[in-house]
């Protein structure tokens, strides 16, 4: 299944990534501890930051880079960066070809957890030792020390453990926003997926099965995939088929006593997409958050006249704007409280900051 690599920043930069193919673990940087020592209080500690000064593969363009102690305004907060995910979307700002990226050069991350160091004079309700994540994400957290105002800042439960805190606005969001915005899904209700492996997969199921929904959840052919339906079965899946398993005339045969999905979420396209399209009922909407396979989705025209499909689309990115704060700090506690009750979970890989490259060589699948 899926892992997010996590780079610590703690005594590293952790980074973890989830793909719906069976990617590596996650992968997340763990920044490093570092020793305190006596500066300014107008200014923050030097950095290290990972660093790309133009665009292209990550492993070209990344760098490793000193960074000197920045002004820490009146409003400013500095934050000791503990660790921060490598999602697939922060490759993508790397390699150009994602719709919203920081001019070059940049510092990689996008999320991730930190522990505030020290606070301008005129912030208030923030104190070094609290616990705090970019909320709306933020770029440039693939770095040890952050220095932003406040309103960047959300403080979260300390007792969180660190690895979800790093990563649960970009995936675990993502699936809430989606099970959420689209159809108005009643207990007893089924959703279908495919990509079922990834982070927002397994967080779709489970968040389901909090709701009291049913999931049907489409897996690619693999080795192993009998161990991956049962993984995904003890998170809460309904029911798990590989692709193949779905060539067959009614898909609807399958599924014994759970009803036909309103809703289906597809990120890989292609035949797997159609593979979701094959089990909505009618008037059902499939939402793609992703192509993974880089493959066109293929509709019939039968889906449209007689079934009556809609097809929409998600992006975190363009649902969470500053008006939007409020509300997606709420989520993110509601879904902050699930990884503390075990509610919410998902595979991660803990890589210390000084092995950026194995993290992102992980991430990458190599």
């Amino acid at each position: 299944m899926a892992t997010v690599r996590l780079v610590h920043l703690k005594a590293a930069l952790h980074l973890r990534t989830w793909a719906s193919s069976p990617p590596p673990p996650s992968a997340l940087f763990r920044l490093p501890n570092i020793v305190a020592r006596a500066f300014s209080t107008t200014m923050s500690p030097p950095s290290k930051a990972i660093v790309y000064d133009e665009q292209g593969s990550p492993e070209a363009v990344c760098k490793v880079r000193e960074l000197p102690p920045v002004p820490i305004k009146d409003n400013d907060v500095c934050v000791r960066m503990l660790a921060a995910p490598i999602n697939p979307s922060d490759i993508n700002r790397i390699e150009g070809v994602y719709p919203v990226r920081p001019p070059v050069p940049a510092i990689g991350g996008y999320e991730g957890v930190g522990e505030v160091h020290s606070v301008g004079p005129a912030v208030k309700g923030l104190g070094p030792g609290d616990w705090v994540i970019p909320s709306p994400p933020s770029s440039g957290t693939w770095q040890t020390y952050v220095v932003k105002e406040q309103s960047v800042w959300h403080r979260i439960d300390k007792s969180t453990p660190m690895e979800y805190a790093a990563t649960i606005t970009v995936n675990p969001l993502t699936a809430l926003r989606m099970l959420e915005d689209f159809v108005d899904l009643k207990s007893g209700d089924a959703v279908v997926q495919n990509g079922a492996t990834s982070i927002v997969g397994q967080c779709i199921v489970q968040l389901a099965r909090v709701r009291g929904l049913h999931s049907i959840n489409i897996i690619r052919d693999r080795a192993g995939s009998n161990e991956v339906k049962q993984k995904l079965k003890e998170l809460g899946a309904d029911e798990v088929f590989t692709e193949s398993q779905l060539d067959v005339k009614n898909v609807k045969s399958l599924l014994a006593d759970i009803p036909e999905p309103a809703l289906g979420f597809n990120c890989v396209g292609g035949n797997a997409a159609s593979l979701v399209l094959k089990f909505l009922k009618h008037g059902g909407t499939m939402v793609t958050y992703g192509g993974m396979s880089k493959k066109p989705i293929t509709v019939s025209t039968s889906s449209f006249i007689f079934k009556d499909l809609s097809l929409r689309g998600f992006w975190l990115q363009k649902w969470m704007t500053s008006e939007k704060a409020k509300e997606c700090r709420d989520m993110i506690d509601y879904l902050l409280s699930l990884t503390r009750s075990g509610d919410l979970k998902y595979d991660m890989e803990l890589c210390p900051f000084d092995q950026f490259p194995t993290a992102l060589d992980k991430a990458l699948g190599s």
